[in-house]
């Protein structure tokens, strides 16, 4: 009866030891994703915001993008006006690289620093399944930079 017991024991340890390596090496329970659906690349962007009179539908032109989908002249759309709250831009974004091509985000930004985050979540055309973050920095003049990370998530029907 002992040796029943003990072998049981180390049989169930064994397996569980087994269940543990596995999951630690990524040999089951793991997701299969495409390798570049999973990998954040580098994203520097420059806008000219002399458009941007600071009221909801105001916006800002790219002037250059490390992604080709984010071409040079795409503008980003400001759906609320400044001052909400008080001394900072909080609004949902639009940026509109052509017919059909947008993604959808926000952006808050401290108007006394010039600095701020903007996050992206998804998309049509080019930017089905994009995501961003980036941080926002003033140039100077009406000049701001995005400088963070962007990805891709899968879809199914991505152009």
């Amino acid at each position: 009866m002992k040796f029943t017991s003990i072998t049981s024991i180390f049989a169930v340890l064994a397996m569980v030891a087994g269940v543990v390596t596995a999951i630690l090496f990524g040999n089951i329970g793991a997701v299969a994703v495409s390798a570049d659906s999973r990998h954040s690349h580098e994203l520097h962007v420059t806008k000219e915001c002399s458009q941007d009179t600071g009221q909801a539908g105001s916006f800002c032109t790219i002037t250059s993008s490390s992604l080709a989908a984010i071409a040079v002249g795409s503008k980003v759309f400001y759906d609320q006006a400044v001052g909400t709250p008080s001394g900072m831009l909080d609004s949902n974004v639009v940026l509109v690289a052509g017919s059909g091509d947008w993604a959808v985000g926000r952006c808050t930004l401290d108007l006394g620093t010039g600095l701020g985050v903007c996050s992206f979540s998804d998309g049509t055309g080019p930017f089905a399944g994009f995501h961003a973050r980036v941080d926002v920095s003033h140039l100077g003049g009406p000049n701001f930079a995005w400088n963070g990370t962007y990805s891709f998530s899968p879809q199914a029907n991505r152009d």
